[in-house]
């Protein structure tokens, strides 16, 4: 709901959840209340190394759950890493979903379960609401802080063949239920912490200054906005601190309730462009886009950007839209230099040739559509070309 835009009819999805310490230990109770005999968990080599898909497997089989592992997962989830999924998901009778990760592990078992229930490619179900049969039923225990894979509508998949990440967006995607436990994210390093941290304020502040935002989404985005810039440094710098282990899981918890359901803007739509194209990491990318988007969509709703200057520590009582503007900018620039976030596009490979099919495959993101300032393509290019 951008600044002066009344607002109009809004649904607001959200799954089961459960926030706290020990929460993952209650995956088997709550794959047995879905019915699961034979669920597949999806995890990925980083969480076997680290002991945590271990743990989950035996607390499953101590409750007479035999589960099935596929781990082929990498970061940017591929189109053939979900068809390999779903052939194992079937060859092995499975009957349910358990997921172990970030957000790539979690949108891959989204794909995995969209192709078992509805057959053909995972590709044919790109854009809003093309998924029209329920997913097989899914328990998520997100080890990241960031992606709120694991409480959205969306699923973000690479098209290999494209070169370009899809979205899938659909009620149907929305697992149910979520087991938000602080204590798999300690063992992230201090680069995903930071990148996956940058993502939730980047999903917070985009669902807050989003065209369809409602005064729901509202104080989740605000929240979250508030819990990053309070926690967000001491989780990279402390990893074993607790505390803000388990604020930063709800500052995800809360940016995924508001973006599932207010969508997101331009900083999304280019990031993922830049992901699919260039195999690019999505936090590190929306960190390096955040900035040059604010200044371009500050115009539309400079109201609304205030509100976000002030929820990251910024006193902007009384000042004008420009220096709010600065302010703004300049706590964004300053966040990315305490959590070691730096680069910029040139740095991560990206050249001023690449720019225009980037700016191209943004611009036919679904998230382009709730941006609060509509963009041209030379718009597109031009931020682009600031981040370079």
């Amino acid at each position: 709901m951008a600044d002066g835009q009344e607002p109009g009819l809004r649904k607001f999805v959200a799954p089961e959840f459960v926030f706290g310490e020990g929460a993952s230990k209650l995956a088997a109770r709550h794959a047995a209340n879905l019915g699961a005999r034979r669920p597949m968990l999806v995890t990925d080599a980083g969480l076997i190394d680290s002991g945590w898909s271990a743990l989950l497997e035996a607390d499953l089989r101590s409750a007479g759950i035999d589960c099935v592992l596929f781990s082929d997962v990498t970061p940017n989830p591929k189109d053939h890493e979900v068809m390999a999924g779903e052939e194992l998901y079937r060859a092995e009778g499975c009957d349910a979903l358990v997921a172990l990760g970030g957000g790539s592990v979690l949108d891959c078992a989204k794909g995995i379960g969209v192709v078992n229930a509805c057959g053909g490619h995972i590709t044919q179900y790109e854009g809003v609401d093309t998924i029209h049969r329920p997913l097989p039923p899914m328990v998520c225990i997100p080890t990241t802080s960031g992606s709120s894979a694991d409480v959205s509508q969306f699923a973000i998949i690479t098209d290999t063949t494209r070169k370009v990440k899809i979205a899938l967006v659909s009620k149907m995607l929305v697992p149910d239920v979520s087991l938000l436990d602080p204590m798999p994210t300690t063992t992230m390093s201090a680069a995903l912490t930071a990148e996956t941290g940058v993502d939730a304020l980047t999903h917070a502040i985009e669902a807050y200054v989003s065209n369809a935002s409602s005064p729901v989404t509202d104080l989740f985005a605000l929240e979250s906005m508030r819990l990053v810039h309070r926690w967000l440094v001491r989780a990279v710098r402390e990893p074993l601190h607790l505390k803000a282990r388990a604020q930063m899981c709800l500052a995800s918890l809360d940016a995924g309730l508001a973006f599932s359901n207010a969508i997101l803007g331009a900083v999304h739509g280019m990031a993922h462009s830049l992901g699919g194209s260039l195999d690019l990491p999505h936090g590190e990318c929306n960190a390096i886009l955040l900035g040059p988007v604010i200044a371009f969509n500050y115009p539309s709703a400079p109201r609304r950007y205030r509100k976000v200057a002030k929820a990251l520590g910024c006193a902007v009582e009384g000042l004008p839209d420009d220096e709010v503007l600065d302010m703004l900018l300049g706590a964004v620039k300053a966040l990315r230099a305490e959590v070691d976030l730096n680069r910029n596009l040139g740095e991560l490979g990206v050249t001023r040739a690449d720019i225009p099919r980037l700016a191209a495959l943004a611009m036919q993101d679904p998230c382009i559509l709730t941006n609060p300032r509509k963009p041209a393509q030379a718009d597109i290019e031009a931020i682009y070309e600031a981040a370079l």
